[in-house]
C-alpha cells in the first residue's frame, strides 16, 4: 500500500514538473518572439517610409553563438586540379597574385580572393534559362564543395548569376561564397572566397536584436533613397558573417550573426545588419 502511495506521489510530482518546465519553455519562447502588435508596428513604419514587406517577417530571435573561422587560405594544387584537371598549365606570380593559365582560361589567387575566367565557357547548356544554368553550377559545386548550397540566383536575360554559400550545422556563412556567371557558352567566370570553419567559439550564447529592431536600422539608413524610389523587401534571413580576414590559415577570426535584407531591383547583394550591435555595414 505504501509503495502504491509512493508511486502516486511520484507520478504527481513528474506531472507537476512537466507542467512547470512547459510553462518555462513557453515563457522563454515568448521572450524571443515578436508579438503581433510589434509586427504590425514595424510594417506600418515601413509603409510610412515607402517600403513594402513582400516576404514574411522573421519572428524568432533566440540567442546565438559566435563561430571561429580561419584566415582565407587555399590549396593551389587542388584549385588547379578543380579548374584545369590534368592539363599542362603555366604558373606565375606577379602584382596580380598567383596566376595559373591555360589559354584562354585563367585562374588568379590574390589576397584570399579567387577569380577564374574562361571566355569559351565550361559545360554545355541544353537551353538558355536559369534552371539549366543551375544544373551546371550545382554539378560543379557538389563535385568539389559538398557543404555549399545555392543561396542566390537571378537572370539578366542572356546571362545568369548564381551564388552558393557554405552551411555549417544548419547555418549559412555569408562570407564563404562561390559565385558563378553563366552564359550560353556555359560557366565563363567563377569568383570565390572562404575560410575554414573551426567550430563554435564557446558554448555561451549571446542575445541578438530582434528582426523588427534590425528593420528599424535598415529604414533609417535607406529612408532618403526610398522616398525617391519605392523599395520592396523580398527576403530577410539570419546568417553568419566574417568581417575581418587574412591569408594566414592558422589565424582565428570570428564570424557573428548578421541579418540580411534583400531588396527587389538591387542586384544580388543584400543589406547586412550586425545582429549583436544592430549596425548596418553597407
Amino acid at each position: 500500500m505504501e509503495w502504491e502511495k509512493a508511486k502516486s506521489y511520484l507520478l504527481l510530482f513528474f506531472i507537476l514538473l512537466n507542467l512547470a518546465l512547459g510553462g518555462l519553455l513557453f515563457m522563454e519562447s515568448r521572450r524571443y518572439s515578436i508579438t503581433p502588435e510589434r509586427e504590425q508596428a514595424i510594417l506600418t513604419i515601413l509603409d510610412q517610409n515607402n517600403i513594402t514587406m513582400d516576404t514574411r517577417l522573421m519572428r524568432r530571435f533566440t540567442p546565438m553563438r559566435t563561430m571561429n573561422v580561419s584566415g582565407f587560405y587555399y590549396d593551389a594544387d587542388e584549385l588547379v586540379r578543380i579548374f584545369f584537371g590534368n592539363a599542362t598549365v603555366q604558373r606565375t606570380t606577379n602584382f596580380r597574385g598567383y596566376v595559373v593559365t591555360r589559354r584562354p582560361a585563367e585562374l588568379v589567387v590574390s589576397n584570399g580572393f579567387i577569380s577564374y575566367t574562361n571566355p569559351n565557357g565550361r559545360g554545355e547548356m541544353d537551353e538558355l534559362n536559369i534552371d539549366e544554368a543551375q544544373r551546371l553550377t550545382d554539378a560543379f559545386v557538389s563535385a568539389n564543395w559538398s557543404d555549399f548550397i545555392l543561396d542566390i540566383r537571378y537572370s539578366g536575360g542572356d546571362w545568369f548569376f548564381l551564388t552558393y554559400r557554405q552551411v555549417y550545422r544548419g547555418h549559412r556563412i555569408h562570407s564563404n561564397f562561390i559565385e558563378f556567371y553563366v552564359t550560353k557558352d556555359g560557366i565563363v567566370r567563377v569568383e570565390m572566397q572562404f575560410s575554414q570553419v573551426f567550430g563554435w567559439e564557446s558554448t555561451d550564447q549571446q542575445p541578438i536584436v530582434s528582426p523588427d529592431e534590425a528593420l528599424l536600422t535598415f529604414v533609417q539608413r535607406v529612408r532618403p533613397h526610398a522616398q525617391v524610389s519605392p523599395m520592396s523587401i523580398i527576403r530577410m534571413d539570419l546568417v553568419y558573417f566574417q568581417e575581418d580576414g587574412s591569408t594566414d590559415p592558422n589565424a582565428t577570426h570570428r564570424a557573428i550573426p548578421f541579418y540580411r535584407v534583400f531588396v527587389a531591383g538591387e542586384g544580388s547583394d543584400p543589406f547586412l545588419i550586425n545582429a549583436v550591435t544592430n549596425e548596418m555595414i553597407n
